[in-house]
């Protein structure tokens, strides 16, 4: 009895499992690149708001609240900072916020007063521009905390040391502790506000 022998397909075959494997690894390498791609895209993008939102803390720290220590009135601050579009909350909740403890937060503020969420009933919000031709950010802050100082914020230092009549230190040294805020800060795009980025700033004034 003599075999049959026919090997006529293995060539086809086989050459039909290599294509196969080289378009998986093709394929594979285009999932990689494209995934790489978004991945990148994403993290410029959410470190274009994260920085929007350092620098909305900024301007609430270093421009907002101090002017308003320093006696200006809402409407004198909204059409300072016009250009930004600052938009402030409640003005007797943000005086009762800056100046006495969390607990001591009366009926002004209501129930979102406390709540982390920045934009919810937030006490200062404006507009940062982004990059030229470019949409701009969204900023949303909000005081959460507050534990009152003893430093004086009119800038006059009326803590110093007190003096005797011939002006010789009495040698007592009140010590200065500083008000302590904790500000929640949102910002986002301000086409597209699912882009967005959130702090938590311990503020001492």
């Amino acid at each position: 009895m003599k075999a049959i022998s026919n090997e006529r397909g293995v060539a086809l075959v086989t050459a039909l499992m290599l294509t196969l494997v080289t378009l998986g690894i093709v394929m594979a390498l285009l999932y990689y690149v494209t995934m790489g791609t978004k991945i990148t895209a994403s993290q410029k993008r959410y470190k274009n708001v994260l920085e929007a939102s350092h620098g909305g803390a900024d301007v609430f720290t270093k421009e907002v609240i101090p002017k308003l220590f320093d006696g200006y009135s809402t409407s004198k601050l909204i059409d300072n900072f016009s250009g930004i579009k600052l938009a402030l909350g409640n003005s007797a909740c943000l005086n009762q916020k800056l100046t006495l403890p969390t607990a001591s937060w009366g009926a002004a503020c209501g129930a979102n007063a406390k709540k982390l969420d920045a934009k919810l009933s937030p006490d200062a919000s404006f507009t940062l521009k982004g990059m030229p031709t470019q949409p701009g950010f969204n900023v949303f802050t909000k005081i959460v905390d507050t534990v009152p100082g003893n430093s004086d914020k009119s800038g006059f230092e009326l803590l110093d040391s007190a003096a005797g009549v011939s002006g010789v230190n009495s040698g007592v040294a009140p010590k200065h502790v500083p008000a302590v805020y904790r500000i929640e800060v949102q910002g986002e795009k301000e086409i597209n506000p699912q882009e967005k980025a959130n702090l938590t700033v311990l503020y001492a004034y």
